[in-house]
């Protein structure tokens, strides 16, 4: 017989195209429209229902980028349509084939409650089922003007903010009809697509391919294409015996889980994040009561809270839904976070905050974290996650590797400390599954499990406001749980699915340390506006909590709860994995400015109002928020009074005033209190240009204020590669393939401009507390000024830097090639530092040429180190190069770090990180890790001056060991309890002392939420007569614990 399969495979895609799908509406009639544009920002419906409307047809022009337009749709369901189902079919003028970034709408009844959103893909509204005809129909349509960011693919354009969005309408509003739903041509629809998706996806010569393809033939055959309703039935009854063939007994099992991966924010502000998840979560709420069998996965608690706020009814549908177990709270974090820059203890606290509110606002206990659409997972997650008491953890984001495929899919994650997390990377490689044969092929063809696993979990729905899953994809699921030729689809809860998986999989494979995506690197460096604002907040924080704990024991002040409550779910949010990356519209960023500076005053607001509590009198105090002690040179903000006699204080050029301070760890101490002796820095004029010298580090600075020298004084170790010059700052060419905010590619080495040329060399500061030297370039359109600053006594090098930036498609790098031998460098993560090669063994070695670092990045040789810290970069490379070797002659190795100051990308902010950054970095020696982070956190949390005389002795602080006090705060149960984090940072064991600087009647461990253990886990640790209280931790260990007060 001849093979005319592809005839048949032609023919039956026509027929499903041009006769069946447009007869699944039998008879449509127009709705008659009004419309009210609102002026400004969006409003609530209440104001919708009481203005006034225009009439409004169909085929008009309307909203303006980023407007909001209410449309009235009225109407009556025609007498004749009785007993047929009939919706509302709204098209808003939908663009492309993108579910979501455009126009999207959300209708409500004629009294403003919300009933379901429409989008490109999801545009039907149900009326009646069935109808009885004479129904009257009114619609208030809340209509979303949002612009096609991308319409042009990744090139720049205004429409990222509303100031330069532009005035004329974008959308032609193309039809709102009441419309028959055909309810016997519909399901013929699915049953083709189904039976021809498959046939597609099976092997040219796999019986079962021609089985379906020529069922589908009797399928059309019977089909009358002039009358498609009519001979629907006859049609669908010649295909149903190829779709009743049950599925084989090693069918793959597909956990499937409706899903809408909505972006807190991105190419949109977050404004329309709470209502793209209004509409969503509408559309899911409605098609939860047709189909009870749905199962919808949403993580983030943020989006809730939004929508119990702004849509309480919508809310209490969620929580009605929940109850009938078709809604799946997942994740337990407050926003999808950003995997890898988030700081430490804002990581537990997105699972700490997140999954409080799921368990008092949505009664739901999170079992894992679900985290689809990052950009790397820290090697951090593991323990946070099961100290959370989570048990599985979920992304698909590694699929996007450009240089390595990962080999597994169901593995076991173990994180820095050891612990273990059981993992899995959907093997559909999406979030966004549109619940196709193509998908459902791939997930088996791709799962690298097979043979020792037989199942793996399908997200499916549209999201970022494209409506989440759609009936036609339940429908789908529905005919493909039992099917021969597909894999076996069961729709369910995604513990569940974790459940079984784990169950059958207990011996899976280990993957230890990050999860590192080959790709997206420039966004540990885009808008570093945003990332300093994220790093400081961070900081902020952690004072705030501190001394507004310092003065509830101490003093009897009240602790501000609500407050900080509410700051850190303003900066958790801010983390969300387009935010903190840089990766958003100018929108989003312009705001994350505003808000950071809010945040930051509200914060230092906290902590003066908590010292003035502690204070006793006048004069000037210092704190120390840090978990070390500080011995050195503080320095004062300018305008801050203080001794200036050259002895004990130094004014500075800049109009700060340095002085001599003692403050232990997490303590305060007035100005002037325990003695400082260090020796004087001093500055000389030497041949090779200009010496700064403390009697611990010797720096040179040359004409070009350059360093071709540093020396370890008290080791005579030099710092600086021979034949190097350190603080090279480079600009590279900046220009990736795909996309701008996101990338960084390997090729941008290869063109770079070293700024060696000075505009201006000068010292500004000569001692005897500080000594500095100003250096000045200009290059392109932008202007850098840094104050290369030594302190007396200090091993530690900083370097202050204010950049006029106006580069486009540049990235600037500073560069400091050290004279160490490493082929591993070591970098600070969340609680703890990863191992990363200097060297391109293997492609995943060279992949690696980027990667994020938080305060510190070092590199050693056996007895010795160099640090190099920073207070507000994220984006580091590390390489080795090497000179000389042979008879008699030792091989220099020069391993040269390099700090990602800033980039220009213009997509899709075309304006991103343009105009004036300041930050500071640092390099110094320290031969270990333990060493290296002292100078991170002087960097980042330095001594703070407060009016009054505050005299604190450390609230909490280790005296012993290694094992710091990451973080001190009341518990929020309204107990008076203090939770205290603890972490052992370098890598060992140790054994611990911790002190409490107020009476405690317990200490008991507890979990990462804060509760103490019960049970077999329970554990209550002693207090002696001093407060101390003995720790043992192990490598990279976090261990949570609460105080009792008597």
């Amino acid at each position: 017989m001849h093979d005319d399969t592809r005839h048949v495979a032609k023919r039956v895609e026509r027929i499903l195209l041009e006769r069946i799908v447009p007869a699944v509406y039998r008879e449509t009639t127009p709705l008659q429209m009004a419309v009210w544009h609102v002026p400004g920002e969006p409003v609530p419906v209440a104001e919708a229902l009481s203005a006034t409307y225009e009439p409004f047809t169909t085929g008009t022009r309307w909203g303006r980028p980023w407007s909001t337009s209410w449309f009235r749709l009225t109407g009556e369901v025609p007498a004749a349509w009785a007993g047929q189902r009939v919706e509302a079919v709204i098209d808003l003028g939908f663009v492309g084939d993108w579910p979501g970034n455009q126009a999207e709408g959300l209708v409500h009844t004629a009294d403003g409650v919300p009933v379901k959103g429409v989008a490109p893909r999801n545009q039907y509204v149900p009326i009646a089922r069935p109808a009885t005809g004479g129904e009257q129909v009114d619609l208030l349509l809340e209509a979303a003007a949002n612009p096609d960011i991308l319409a042009k693919g990744m090139l720049p354009t205004p429409l990222g903010h509303p100031d330069t969005a532009g005035s004329d309408p974008i959308y032609t509003f193309e039809k709102a009809d009441l419309a028959v739903l055909d309810e016997e041509v519909y399901a013929l629809q699915l049953d083709v697509e189904v039976a021809r998706e498959l046939a597609e996806e099976l092997a040219v010569g796999d019986p079962r391919r021609a089985e379906l393809l020529f069922a589908l033939e009797r399928c059309v055959d019977a089909l009358d294409l002039a009358d498609v309703s009519r001979t629907a039935s006859a049609a669908r009854a010649a295909l149903a015996p190829a779709l009743a063939k049950p599925a084989t007994a090693s069918a793959h099992v597909v956990s499937a889980a409706g899903h809408a991966h909505i972006d807190s924010a991105w190419l949109w502000p977050l404004r329309e994040t709470m209502r793209k998840n209004s509409r969503t979560f509408s559309n899911v709420a409605a098609l939860a009561e047709e189909y009870p069998d749905l199962v919808f996965a949403c993580s983030s608690a943020q989006q809730y809270a939004w929508t119990q706020e702004r849509y309480p009814v919508v809310f209490e549908r969620i929580k009605k839904a929940i109850a009938a177990g078709t809604w799946a709270p997942v994740g337990g974090q407050w926003v999808e976070a950003d995997g890898n820059l988030p700081g430490g203890e804002a990581l537990a606290r997105q699972i700490v905050v997140g999954t409080k509110f799921f368990r008092e606002q949505l009664d739901v206990e999170p079992h894992g974290v679900w985290l689809p659409d990052s950009f790397g997972y820290t090697a951090a997650y593991p323990q946070l996650a099961r100290l959370a008491g989570f048990d599985w953890f979920l992304t698909q984001k590694i699929s996007w590797n450009e240089t390595n495929t990962f080999p597994h899919h169901s593995f076991w994650w173990e994180g820095i400390d050891g612990s273990r997390i059981f993992t899995h990377f959907p093997p559909a490689d999406t979030y966004n599954g549109n619940f196709d044969g193509a998908e459902l092929a791939h997930i088996v063809k791709n799962f690298q499990d097979k043979g020792r696993a037989t199942t793996s979990l399908y997200p499916f729905g549209h999201g970022d406001g494209g409506g989440g899953p759609t009936r036609e994809m339940v429908e789908k699921a529905r005919r493909t749980a039992d099917l021969e030729g597909s894999p076996r689809v069961v729709i369910e809860h995604p513990d569940d699915f974790f459940a079984r998986a784990q169950a059958e999989y207990v011996d899976a494979p280990v993957w230890s340390g990050e999860l590192y995506l080959e790709l997206h690197r420039g966004t540990y460096t885009s808008q570093a506006r945003t990332k300093r604002g994220n790093r400081r907040s961070e900081h902020l924080l952690r004072e705030a909590e501190l001394w507004a704990t310092a003065a509830a024991v101490g003093a009897g002040a009240s602790y501000p709860e609500a407050d900080l409550d509410a700051l850190w779910k303003t900066v958790l949010l801010h983390q969300f994995h387009d935010i903190l990356p840089g990766s958003s519209i100018a929108w989003v960023h312009r705001q994350a400015e505003e808000t950071y500076g809010r945040v930051a005053a509200e914060l230092g607001a906290l902590v003066e109002g908590a010292a003035a509590s502690l204070a006793s009198g006048g004069g000037l105090s210092l704190l120390n928020t840090a978990p070390l002690p500080f011995r050195g040179v503080a320095l004062l903000p300018a305008g801050t009074s203080g001794p200036d006699d050259g002895e004990s204080g130094q004014r500075l050029a800049d109009g700060r005033t340095a002085v001599l301070a003692a403050v232990d760890a997490q303590s305060a101490s007035p100005l002037g209190a325990g003695d400082v002796a260090v020796l004087g820095v001093s500055v000389e004029r030497d041949e090779p240009g200009t010496v700064l010298d403390n009697g611990v580090l010797r720096v040179v600075v040359d004409g070009d204020g350059l360093l071709p020298s540093i020396t370890d004084v008290t080791t005579g170790r030099e710092l600086v590669a021979p034949g190097h010059r350190a603080n090279l700052l480079q600009l590279h060419t900046d220009f990736p393939k795909y996309w701008d905010a996101w990338d960084v590619d390997a090729h941008y080495r290869r063109q770079v401009v070293d700024l060696v040329s000075a505009e201006s060399v000068e010292v500004v500061d000569a001692g005897p507390l500080v000594a500095s030297v100003k250096v000045v370039r200009t290059f392109g359109e932008s202007r850098v000024e840094q104050l290369l600053v030594l302190r007396a006594g200090s091993d530690r090098l900083e370097v202050e830097t204010e950049v006029d930036w106006h580069e486009r498609e540049k990235m600037l790098k500073a560069a400091f090639p050290l004279h160490v031998h490493a082929d591993r460098f070591s970098s600070e993560i969340q609680f703890g530092h990863v191992a990363r090669p200097t060297h391109t063994n293997t492609s995943w070695d060279a992949a690696r040429f980027e990667v994020a670092a938080h305060r510190w990045v070092h590199v050693a040789e056996p007895g010795f180190g160099v640090v190099v810290a920073n207070d507000s970069t994220y984006g580091h490379d590390v390489t080795r190069s090497a000179t000389g070797g042979g008879p008699g002659q030792p091989a220099v190795t020069a391993t040269t770090v390099r700090l990602s100051l800033l980039r220009a990308p213009r997509v899709p902010d075309p304006e991103a990180d343009q105009g004036t950054h300041r930050f500071t970095y640092a390099v110094a020696p320290a031969a270990t890790p333990r060493e290296a982070l002292r100078h991170g956190y002087e960097l980042n949390l330095p001594v703070r001056a407060v009016a009054g005389a505050v005299s604190v002795p450390s609230v909490a602080a280790t005296t012993s060991g290694d094992a710091l006090v990451e973080s001190v705060r009341l518990a929020d149960d309204g107990s008076g309890d203090v939770l205290l984090r603890v972490y052992e940072p370098t890598g060992a064991s140790t054994s611990s002392t911790l002190r409490l600087g107020f009476p405690s009647a317990s200490v008991h461990v507890a979990d990462l939420h804060g509760t103490a253990l019960t049970g077999e886990r329970a554990e209550e640790l002693p207090v002696s007569g001093a407060g101390d209280v003995q720790l043992l931790l192990g490598p990279f260990q976090v261990l949570t614990l609460r105080v009792r007060r008597p």
